[in-house]
């Protein structure tokens, strides 16, 4: 089993890399990007066996307490089987 934890700046906080990436990418002409926020993805492969609510609330409680930065940032987590 695989959790996809994606990283990313709140809506509210300003993404200097994503205004960098978007205004590169519409010189080199992809002129359509309207936005581009950059995030970061971690790839946890867990152990199988065991509880699942153990392990998802394992995975959920890194991802709140070490993966981000709660002031700044959000997360969201997709399951692979």
């Amino acid at each position: 089993m695989k959790a996809l934890v994606q990283v990313g700046l709140k809506k509210t906080v300003l993404d200097p890399q994503g205004k960098t990436i978007q205004a590169a990418l519409a010189k080199m002409g992809f002129p359509g990007i309207a936005d581009l926020r950059q995030a970061k993805l971690f790839e946890l492969t867990l152990h199988d066996g065991g509880d699942p609510a153990a392990i998802r609330a394992q995975v959920e409680r890194a991802a709140r307490e070490v993966l981000t930065n709660p002031v700044i940032e959000e997360y969201s987590i997709r399951w692979e089987d």
